[in-house]
């Protein structure tokens, strides 16, 4: 039987709208906490989650209100961690949709919300920061009634920070928020919404139990998993882990599982008893798709096994991190990274640098083409991993170093987004041609703020992108463009076919791999210009001059050229036939030739960092 008593929600927001610290007082103010252990954002375990501002992982805390359990399941806010906020509401019933009332809505909103719509959730809209002076109430209230059709009456107006009407979005939770629905009676399901490791239990799984309970004496069977499991522990979490030694119907809780591998169990599957299997499991989760892929190496090539260490061990709390090892010519032996966005990118490396003391070079970000192959001998296909290749004779390439001879590809498919810009209207101009300019398709202009609102209206813009033109400095220059006012917000969309090619880097005629890059036959001429006027900088000169070059095919695009060192050997001489000089010019010449035809260019790790930032 489930208990009616039992509220499980989310609360979802862009950005920096009050989520973290709305989560604070509502834990205060329902005592789950005592206010000695209380510390500001304290459901952001992470030092960069406190740093930053933003929350990265989602967590859970049980809370009890007027003999009612609540229970909050929290979820990141940036766009690249949007697939934790799928996987918390699908373990909710309810959602509080948090919008800051000086800001209004933005582009995370939209996204945020068709989720819950997806979810059939109940959503209580929740305007926050009443009471800051730059707060626009009115303009919100009507924002909210535009563009979703809430009623006035069922907003609540809050200040997170000082606990205004804290109290009375609890009530309206319970209000609102319906019960867990009761499933088949008889049989036990519970669906796994999150996972972590913790280094004495092994793999503990978050999960919501939709019907039957789970005992920590039971046998349980992971359905997609195939494996069965003996829990060591099972309990609730408030935040801290709580043992209780069973979780009831409609209740969420964890269970320890004493794994050591947290890619033995997936996110998003159904627990059942292994005496009396379930024959349905539930929908479940998409596995989290990566979307940037970037290659990190250790500065010390000695430091290769701890680095491989490291990741392997940040890899125990984000299963969404994908990883293989890749060699380089240059910079030795690391990991091709699949990541969920460039956020997600920067956090893995500041955790590898700060939690495992590592100093790494990081290449620059790329995504994932799909070549269609002319042939299927893997003999022509040298260096390439057969494992890239699919049935259908697609080859994956994530690097320019995996690129095959342009004349063995029928066809390149790259990435594309959705791209929706939240801005005030007097910004569509710019926006505009910054999209166009990073090869954006335009499919609409919608206003979203109420002709009756007063102020700087609002729209959003919608276009089809190339993801790669997102992932480098696509999102500083709308900032810039719109003095910080527009938001955005993307989402994989498809496969296009693009006239995507290798841009080739030769440093004194020799390819090097590493500087290499792939890019739009449009931008390779003017991407490859700036690399090489960045690497002219940065390579050392030598005692013979050095061409540096980037080539598309055999199609040499871009030339700059490091001057040589030369020594004045005509000083020495004071006076006598020109012939003198001239043979010992002539001499020279033929030392600097033999030089160069047998001399090597060591580029230096700072040039490979300074040129791979560009």
């Amino acid at each position: 039987m489930v208990n009616q008593n039992i509220r499980n929600f989310s609360i979802i927001a862009h950005i920096d709208h009050g989520k973290s610290t709305l989560a604070d007082r509502l834990i205060t103010y329902t005592g789950t906490i005592a206010q000695r252990e209380m510390e500001d954002r304290v459901l952001d375990t992470l030092e960069l989650e406190k740093e930053k501002g933003i929350t990265i992982k989602l967590q859970t805390v049980r809370m009890n209100y007027k003999n009612h359990i609540l229970n909050l399941i929290d979820t990141p806010g940036h766009v690249d961690f949007s697939y934790e906020v799928s996987r918390s509401l699908a373990a909710s019933e309810g959602a509080l949709l948090l919008v800051d009332a000086s800001q209004g809505i933005q582009a995370q909103t939209f996204t945020t919300v068709y989720k819950a719509l997806d979810e059939n959730l109940e959503i209580i809209p929740v305007i926050n920061k009443i009471d800051l002076p730059a707060a626009d109430v009115e303009k919100t209230k009507l924002e909210l009634i535009a563009n979703f059709g809430f009623r006035e009456d069922e907003m609540v107006l809050t200040s997170a920070k000082s606990g205004i009407g804290v109290e009375a979005l609890l009530d309206k939770i319970l209000e609102v928020v319906p019960a867990p629905s009761r499933e088949l009676a008889g049989e036990t399901k519970a669906m796994i919404f999150d996972s972590f490791y913790h280094p004495h239990k092994g793999v503990v799984v978050m999960v919501k139990v939709n019907s039957g309970s789970i005992k920590q004496t039971d046998e349980l069977y992971f359905m997609n998993a195939k494996e069965i499991v003996r829990p060591i522990e099972v309990g609730y979490l408030k935040p801290t882990l709580e043992p209780t030694g069973q979780i009831l119907s409609g209740e969420v809780g964890y269970i320890a599982t004493g794994y050591k591998d947290i890619r033995a169990l997936h996110v998003g599957d159904t627990v059942t008893l292994n005496s009396n299997r379930s024959t349905s499991p539930h929908p479940g989760y998409k596995r989290p798709k990566p979307m940037v892929f970037a290659s990190i190496f250790p500065v010390d090539a000695d430091e290769f096994p701890e680095l491989q260490e490291s990741i392997e061990k940040l890899a125990l709390n984000d299963a969404s991190l994908v990883f293989q090892k890749e060699n380089s010519n240059a910079l030795g032996s690391g990991f091709n990274c699949g990541f969920l966005g460039l956020l997600h990118l920067e956090i893995t490396q500041e955790r590898l640098e700060r939690e495992f003391d590592m100093d790494l070079i990081t290449t620059a970000p790329s995504v994932e083409y799909h070549l269609s192959l002319t042939t299927t001998d893997f003999s022509k296909l040298e260096g390439i991993n057969p494992a890239n290749i699919t049935k259908e004779n697609i080859l994956h390439v994530r690097n320019a170093g995996d690129y095959p001879d342009a004349s063995l590809i029928a066809e390149v498919k790259e990435p594309v987004s959705k791209l929706e810009i939240v801005t005030p209207d007097n910004y569509i101009g710019g926006i505009m041609d910054l999209v166009n300019n990073h090869r954006g398709e335009y499919l609409g202009l919608e206003y979203i703020t109420s002709q009756m609102a007063a102020g700087k209206k609002h729209v959003i813009l919608r276009y089809n992108i190339p993801t790669a033109e997102i992932m480098t400095d696509f999102f500083d220059k709308l900032k810039s463009i719109t003095q910080g006012y527009a938001s955005m917000d993307y989402e994989f969309k498809e496969y296009k076919t693009a006239d995507i090619v290798k841009v080739s880097t030769l440093v004194n005629h020799v390819e090097s791999d590493a500087l290499s890059f792939m890019a739009h036959r449009s931008s390779a001429d003017t991407r490859g210009r700036k690399l090489l006027a960045k690497l002219k900088e940065l390579i050392p000169r030598q005692q013979f001059s050095v061409p540096l070059q980037v080539a598309v095919g055999s199609n040499v695009i871009a030339r700059e050229t490091i001057a040589a060192y030369r020594k004045d050997v005509t000083a020495k001489l004071y006076g006598g036939d020109i012939s003198r000089k001239k043979k010992l010019l002539e001499k020279q010449k033929k030392g600097k030739k033999r030089m160069k035809q047998f001399g090597n260019v060591e580029i230096p790790k700072s040039a490979f960092l300074a040129a791979l930032s560009t």
